[in-house]
Order: C-alpha cells, then sequence, then structure tokens
C-alpha cells in the first residue's frame, strides 16, 4: 500500500510539472483536469484508509468466564430390603442375650388329678440362664395348648442372669372337657419375642361320679 501512494503522488507532481512548463504539442502533454484530480485524492484516501485498517490488530474477544460445573453427588440412599435385615438381624442379636430354662413344678405335678371346675394355682420355677437381666414389662403367657383359665402375668421387677424366679398362674379345671390337659406357657420380652424353653402345666380331669341312690326298705308285716 505504501507504494501504491507513493505512485500516486509521484503522479500528481509529474502531471502538475508538465501543466506548469507547458509545450508546442498539446496532444502530446497531457491536461490534469478537475475530474482526475478528484479521481487520484479519492484513490490516496482509501489507500491510506486500507493502510491504516491494515496496521490497526485485530480486535480479539475478551476471554468470557465460562463456568465450571460442579460435580454433584447424590445422596446414599438405603433399600428397605437392608433396613429391614439390619432390623432383623438387631433383633436376634438383642434376643440372643435372654435365656430361661424350666427348674421345677412347685405345684400341681404332671398328671395331678382335678375334677371338673376345680380351682387351683399352677407355680413354674425358672431360672434367667441368659446373659441378660429380665426387666419389668416382660411377660409370662400361654402359648399352645389350654389356657385353663389362666392369664398373663406382666413381669414388674427386673430378674438378673442366673436369678431363680417363680410365676404362679391361677387356674380352672375345665368343665366341659375330661382326660388329659395341657397347657405350655413362655416369657417375651418387652416386643412379644418369645425366647427360652416352653414349660407347661398338664392335669387329668376326671369325670364326676354320682352318688348311689338310697333304696327303701320295707319291713314285713308281722302275722296275729
Amino acid at each position: 500500500m505504501r507504494k501504491i501512494r507513493q505512485f500516486i503522488v509521484l503522479s500528481l507532481l509529474a502531471a502538475l510539472a508538465l501543466s506548469a512548463c507547458g509545450g508546442s504539442d498539446a496532444e502530446a502533454t497531457p491536461t490534469m483536469n478537475v475530474e482526475m484530480v478528484q479521481t487520484l485524492a479519492v484513490m490516496t484516501y482509501q489507500a491510506q484508509l486500507t493502510q491504516t485498517a491494515l496496521a490497526q490488530p485485530t480486535s480479539t474477544p475478551a476471554p468470557t468466564n465460562t463456568p465450571v460445573p460442579i460435580p454433584t453427588f447424590a445422596e446414599p440412599t438405603t433399600s428397605s430390603a437392608a433396613i429391614a435385615t439390619s432390623t432383623t438381624a438387631g433383633s436376634a442379636q438383642s434376643a440372643s442375650c435372654y435365656g430361661l430354662t424350666f427348674v421345677d413344678d412347685v405345684t400341681i405335678p404332671d398328671g395331678t388329678k382335678m375334677t371338673p371346675g376345680q380351682s387351683f394355682t399352677k407355680t413354674w420355677k425358672v431360672l434367667n440362664s441368659g446373659t441378660c437381666a429380665w426387666e419389668p414389662g416382660f411377660v409370662w403367657n400361654v402359648v399352645s395348648g389350654d389356657a385353663m383359665g389362666g392369664v398373663a402375668v406382666t413381669l414388674n421387677q427386673t430378674v438378673e442372669s442366673g436369678r431363680q424366679f417363680e410365676f404362679s398362674v391361677p387356674m380352672v379345671a375345665p368343665t366341659d372337657k375330661t382326660g388329659t390337659l395341657r397347657g405350655t406357657w413362655r416369657l417375651s420380652d418387652a416386643d412379644g419375642n418369645f425366647f427360652g424353653e416352653p414349660p407347661y402345666v398338664e392335669i387329668v380331669v376326671e369325670a364326676a361320679t354320682s352318688a348311689p341312690t338310697a333304696t327303701a326298705t320295707v319291713a314285713p308285716t308281722a302275722t296275729p
């Protein structure tokens, strides 16, 4: 572009010099009219603009801050199956420290004969054979067989491990059944989980016998 500019300037100077000197041959020396001067001026101005545009540095867009994605971590979830397994394992572990061993029938040995409707109290002696104490709220209850009118007994004291304890339950021999009757009882914790040995009560209900009927004896009549 610089060479073009110099060429245009030199051409203008040469044209002005020739027009000033003049000559005998008008056709040999071209005359610079107004239009030619304007054209050369426009070309010179355009050349300057082009050179200026090339000289200026190309604008580079400013870097933009690209947000860096923040990693997200899903909260750990526990499946219901895992919770159920954990709960079951915890209950089994808790119940494993409880134990009960039958020691003796304090009252009503097995096979005791009863009459229908007869009242009695069954007492079992048992041992806390586990490693944990029995707590108030544990329940001694019938689990199978004939309850014989007996109701659950709720423990109201602590029974330490290795200590013996007696459970007593008032009962009544059935009036609608005869023969050998048995009811099995067990101890459960406050959550209703049974544990230990299952002692039972066993009686033999005999049918009631009727009293013998008195026969009237008629005294013989004396004949005179």
